[in-house]
């Protein structure tokens, strides 16, 4: 296999485990909600910090146990410092806890945008990465003529 068709073989092999960690990031948060939803509590928190990718929430169970889950909340867009919201958890994980009335549907078309964004990029350079190795070996297999 020449070096252009390893790269073009590197890509697609990129691009599938790009599509397939996305498809995984999708299962991954339905199976928390549906942990959560198995077995949910639901309680008042405040937010502690607040970013687009990570936010950290404190809340009580009813037990009177504080609890500021190492990973942040689920679903945290939109939050805001000082913010008091709503909270669905998991009673035998509180740790696991999502802002209510929220679910993994949010992140269904991140997911999709970077498979499809992926898959944009990669189809048209494995196109011409094959048309350049189709070129190239047209090239050293012409034969050659000499006059004599």
């Amino acid at each position: 296999m020449s070096a252009l068709g390893r790269i073009r073989r590197g890509v697609l092999v990129a691009a599938i485990g790009i599509s397939v960690l996305a498809a995984l990031l999708v299962v991954g948060a339905w199976r928390n909600d549906s942990t959560i939803e198995a077995d949910m509590g639901v309680d008042t928190a405040e937010v502690l910090s607040a970013g687009s990718l990570r936010s950290a929430v404190s809340f009580v169970t009813p037990d009177g146990v504080t609890h500021n889950p190492e990973l942040g909340v689920l679903y945290p867009t939109n939050l805001t410092v000082g913010q008091r919201i709503e909270v669905e958890y998991a009673k035998s994980d509180p740790d696991l806890v999502r802002v209510a009335g929220r679910s993994a549907a949010v992140a269904i078309v991140p997911a999709a945008s970077v498979v499809v964004v992926t898959w944009l990029v990669a189809v048209p350079a494995m196109w011409y990465l094959r048309r350049s190795d189709q070129d190239d070996a047209s090239s050293h297999s012409e034969p050659s003529t000499t006059s004599g």
